[in-house]
């Protein structure tokens, strides 16, 4: 690191976060933080799969929507979308050419709907605290 740098991080240190306290409880938070990303990934595949897609199809949309998650293990996506299978939430249909087709079921389509009320209400509640 260059000494300006060095200067201005201990500068930091020693004003910004002279007070800031980083305890386990913290660390916890921010863990669980982290999980709850996951949910909001869940939460992206099943509004795309209000329609009919395939996995690839899915990954696609999901990237472009910013999600890399998945970009190096595409694995991950596709145990996601077997555990929401397994769980009652989507159902799959294969073409002639071998292709594998997912869509939310009714119960996936609920599903999805407390979960964005859910996410809705913890952005509100978010909101609140920071302008608070």
């Amino acid at each position: 690191m260059e000494n300006r740098l060095k200067g201005l991080k201990k500068i930091m240190d020693d004003t910004t976060f002279s007070d800031l306290q980083f305890t386990d409880q913290h660390r916890k938070k921010v863990r669980e933080k982290i999980d709850e990303t996951g949910g909001d990934v869940q939460l992206a595949v099943m509004q795309l799969l209000v329609v009919e897609k395939t996995g690839y199809d899915l990954m696609q949309f999901l990237q472009g929507r910013g999600i890399r998650k998945f970009e190096d293990n595409e694995g991950g996506l596709y145990a996601l979308l077997h555990q929401l299978e397994r769980d009652g939430y989507l159902q799959s249909s294969w073409n002639e050419a071998g292709v594998k087709y997912y869509q939310l079921n009714e119960k996936g389509k609920k599903l999805a709907g407390k979960m964005e009320k859910q996410t809705k209400s913890k952005r509100i509640s978010l909101k609140a605290i920071v302008e608070g």
